[in-house]
């Protein structure tokens, strides 16, 4: 079971860095706005973009397995139909504790995967939202 709990959720957004695979140059997109929210909120946004170089001040890389830097959570804006390949990157890497569909995105199976390997899967959930309903709330 992906993770749906309020408890859970919360304990997710106690993590730091959010690489965003999807991320978008174009303001007005959820794919820009939700990374920037993040940002403005004190995440450490990575950017994964094969068809930019630099989003939200941040360099941007081509793939998860390219990104140097630790990942605690791997938030995804791509169609459905390719999340099992990110989830393959994801999994591949020692320092993912969570795969996070954004709402409108779903992946059972890859779901499934994830927590085989013994790490928190949430799909079909807007970070933003759930970040202003349960931390910027209190």
């Amino acid at each position: 079971m992906p993770v749906d709990s309020d408890a859970g959720l919360r304990e997710i957004l106690e993590f730091e860095t959010i690489a965003v695979v999807g991320c978008s140059t174009s303001p007005g997109k959820a794919a820009h706005d939700v990374p920037r929210y993040l940002q403005e909120k004190g995440y450490e946004v990575i950017p994964v973009n094969p068809f930019a170089d630099e989003i939200l001040g941040g360099t941007t890389y081509d793939s998860l397995v390219g990104v140097p830097a630790e990942i605690d959570v791997v938030e995804v804006f791509r169609p459905s139909e390719e999340v099992a390949e990110i989830v393959d990157e994801a999994l591949e890497r020692d320092d993912v504790e969570v795969v996070w569909l954004q709402e409108g995105i779903t992946d059972d199976e890859s779901g499934d995967r994830v927590e085989a390997d013994g790490r928190r899967f949430v799909q079909d959930r807007c970070m933003k939202v759930e970040h202003r309903r349960l931390v910027a709330a209190e």
